[in-house]
């Protein structure tokens, strides 16, 4: 069973075009003091867990107007279940999108060969030299770079997205990340949105960058991508 410790019932923006609910699951592998939702990643057990039978009820009755699943988190891919969990999501005929840090490459690319996501979107921290200082754990960049491969090739929809950080990712860092993701699909910048309990306190005042200021990160990578979007 996977932990899930959220519900989205409608969302209509995190799986365009579709009408999704988005489940949230707990725990991380990584620790970016950045997060938006540092209560996953650090207090999952203080938070009260839904179980897979409320889960699944709720899809039964939800289940004509619903048009998909986002599983996010936290990061699903730690979960051990995942792949029995999204089994039971395609069964009711849903869609399925995952929203992961691409650490786990192995199960990225069975979840891919077993047909069981429609679309994934993989963020991408920063530019692979800095991963260590701002993901807060020792990370092994072959896999975040097996995983862009994979994910590249995967042959379904897919974006890689980025959140801009006043100080901490700038413009260069953005054409560093395009650079290295050059003739990929989709490219997402999104903005930064400080909250009270950041993980790391450095960013708690930090203020967000402008529209302006991300629009020309966009025109700096949109060379690179067939698409590149901004999201504020």
């Amino acid at each position: 069973m996977v932990i899930i410790k959220g519900l989205q019932k409608t969302c209509l923006i995190d799986f365009e075009p579709y009408i999704s609910a988005v489940v949230f699951l707990g725990g991380c592998n990584f620790r970016c003091g950045y997060c938006h939702n540092p209560e996953l990643v650090l207090n999952s057990n203080n938070i009260e867990e839904i179980s897979e039978e409320d889960f699944f009820s709720f899809l039964d009755e939800r289940r004509k107007w619903l048009d998909g699943v986002c599983i996010s988190g936290g990061e699903p891919t730690i979960h051990k279940d995942l792949i029995q969990f999204i089994n039971k999501i395609k069964e009711k005929g849903l869609l399925v999108k995952l929203d992961t840090n691409g650490y786990n490459s192995d199960l990225i690319k069975k979840l891919i060969e077993l047909k069981l996501i429609d679309y994934i979107a993989m963020d991408i921290k920063t530019k692979l030299e800095n991963y260590n200082e701002f993901c807060g754990v020792k990370v092994d960049i072959s896999k975040i770079k097996e995983s862009i491969s994979i994910i590249k090739n995967c042959g379904i929809d897919y974006e890689f997205r980025t959140t801009a950080i006043p100080l901490f990712v700038t413009n260069e860092d953005i054409v560093s990340i395009g650079k290295f993701l050059k003739g990929s699909k989709k490219y997402v910048i999104q903005n930064f949105s400080p909250r009270e309990d950041m993980i790391e306190a450095r960013f708690k005042n930090v203020r967000p960058y402008k529209k302006e200021e991300l629009e020309k990160m966009k025109d700096s990578v949109k060379g690179f991508f067939d698409e590149v979007i901004v999201k504020t």
